[in-house]
């Protein structure tokens, strides 16, 4: 077991560890740090705890020191200073007449780089631009490609919940996610029902995901033949999850149907369908295989 502290470089950022030595850190503390980008100002959101060997990237760094007075101010310098290296970039990519899109800036705190993230259908070649930039900043210029995740989880936003976006407030990372988790829900397979503002499907399908795969695990499949509690057979018509309840078209005795609600536990069926088993149609599996590209691991920490 060793002894560390979770650091975070940025709001919903992923945790890193470091070594607290024998300082007395806490959460909500703020500490320098060295990283593989240089020296960085954190913020410490998980205080001294002690994990298993085999959780830690090794070697594991040590703390520098507390932040100071003086930190705090030329972290907040480096804020400032972005804003300016933003439009600077943003000047000289419309110069090169390159198809990207500038989303941020960064300085690592000693300023020994600034980090210009962008958006781009494709690869570009942004040799030139590098050159120009590291003219203008005289300092170590890097350039990094993000996905529409990224983006959105650096720029933020509502959902269509009302509420911030959950990977700009708290998702460190983006778990993989997939249109068989809509349909397990029962959700509306129409893009934009289930698309979030990066145009991906929403993060929050993973959610509940658990609990409607253990939910359906004890449910019928639609079309399929029951056997009610009157001893009636029938063909369901269609499920509620959550309430455990399933509709029925029976078939009375007068060679009449009729549409019927029982428990779930007033059927007999035979259990066909896996945990997590779902069936998409051709045209579902068309129309919405786009959505179901995302950029996996985020690729905005590199500490």
């Amino acid at each position: 077991m060793t002894k560390v502290i979770g650091v975070r470089f940025r709001t919903a950022g992923k945790i890193y560890y470091f070594s607290p030595g024998k300082m007395n850190i806490k959460k909500g503390d703020q500490v320098i740090v060295e990283t593989a980008r240089g020296v960085e100002f954190g913020n410490v959101v998980m205080g001294t705890k002690e994990v298993r060997d085999e959780e830690i990237t090794q070697p594991l760094k040590a703390v520098i020191r507390l932040a100071t007075g003086e930190d705090r101010r030329t972290e907040e310098k480096n804020r400032k200073k972005e804003k300016e290296a933003f439009d600077i970039c943003l000047e000289k990519i419309r110069k090169h007449g390159l198809e990207m899109k500038l989303i941020e800036a960064e300085y690592t705190f000693d300023n020994n780089k600034v980090l210009f993230y962008f958006t781009a259908d494709g690869r570009i070649d942004f040799r030139e631009l590098v050159k120009d930039l590291a003219a203008v900043f005289r300092t170590r210029i890097e350039l990094r490609q993000i996905g529409v995740r990224d983006e959105t989880k650096i720029r933020g936003g509502v959902g269509i919940c009302g509420r911030e976006l959950c990977c700009h407030t708290y998702l460190s990372e983006f778990a993989p996610v997939s249109i068989k988790m809509a349909k397990e829900q029962n959700l509306s397979l129409n893009p934009s029902k289930i698309s979030g503002v990066c145009g991906r499907l929403m993060c929050c399908l993973t959610n509940e995901e658990e609990t409607y795969e253990e939910l359906n695990s004890r449910l019928p499949a639609v079309g399929d033949m029951v056997t009610t509690s009157e001893g009636l057979r029938g063909e369901v018509h269609s499920l509620s999850v959550l309430r455990q309840q399933v509709k029925v078209i029976v078939n009375l005795d007068n060679d009449e149907k009729e549409i019927r609600e029982y428990k779930v536990s007033d059927l007999k069926f035979k259990l066909r369908r896996r945990k997590s088993e779902v069936r998409l149609s051709k045209q579902e599996m068309k129309e919405l295989a786009a959505l179901e590209k995302n950029e996996g691991e985020s690729k905005l920490d590199d500490n």
